[in-house]
């Protein structure tokens, strides 16, 4: 199972790699207007966002809006700590170069218990498959940051439509997204879900 889990990776990753800038932003700026048209962004005090890399999925017009806003934006914080943690940032100045060169809070401001309870998490990943399962990097970081969140949030997973696939061989760790926006559609993964039980 892991060497097909890695093969859709390389694939994913490879098909990626060779977006176009002209391409990429456009896709990116489809993307995020659908995120800023959610219930679940709109109705949410507080968002988790990423620092995109490698062609990623833009955020940061999703930022910009939240900040406009007043709702408390985090991103993921690896430097100094294996657990997964989501930070504070208060202004678009508020990064360092982190772990690998991702850009990361440079503050110290943690997501709390409270947070959680209207908070929308953005996440990326390198395949989707409709049932909410994903392929990150190989490193498990948002399937244990998402444990640790518990079921009160909600999370979108952000992507590029061809790295949507029909059904992904999961693992038991493995942590869902509620919702894949691509610059296509907006895939409703527990209605796909539940239309698989019932055929």
């Amino acid at each position: 199972m892991e060497e097909i889990r890695n093969a859709l990776r390389r694939a994913a990753r490879s098909r990626r790699s060779t977006l176009a800038p002209q391409t990429r932003i456009c896709w990116s700026r489809s993307i995020q207007a659908k995120v800023l048209d959610r219930p679940q962004y709109l109705a949410a005090t507080s968002i988790a966002l990423y620092s995109p890399v490698d062609n990623e999925v833009e955020t940061r017009a999703i930022m910009d809006h939240a900040f406009r806003h007043q709702k408390k934006v985090f991103f993921p914080k690896l430097s100094g700590s294996e657990f997964p943690i989501f930070v504070r940032v208060f202004s678009d100045g508020d990064f360092i170069a982190g772990r690998y060169g991702i850009p990361e809070p440079s503050g110290e401001v943690r997501l709390t218990d409270a947070n959680c309870e209207s908070l929308a998490v953005m996440i990326p990943g390198l395949v989707f498959d409709g049932r909410g399962y994903r392929l990150g990097r190989g490193g498990g970081w948002y399937d244990r940051a998402l444990q640790g969140l518990g079921h009160r949030v909600v999370c979108l997973g952000l992507a590029y439509e061809f790295q949507v696939v029909d059904r992904l061989p999961e693992q038991a760790w493995d942590q869902k997204v509620q919702y894949v926006i691509t610059e296509s559609r907006v895939i409703d993964c527990d209605e796909t879900a539940q239309s698989e039980v019932s055929r």
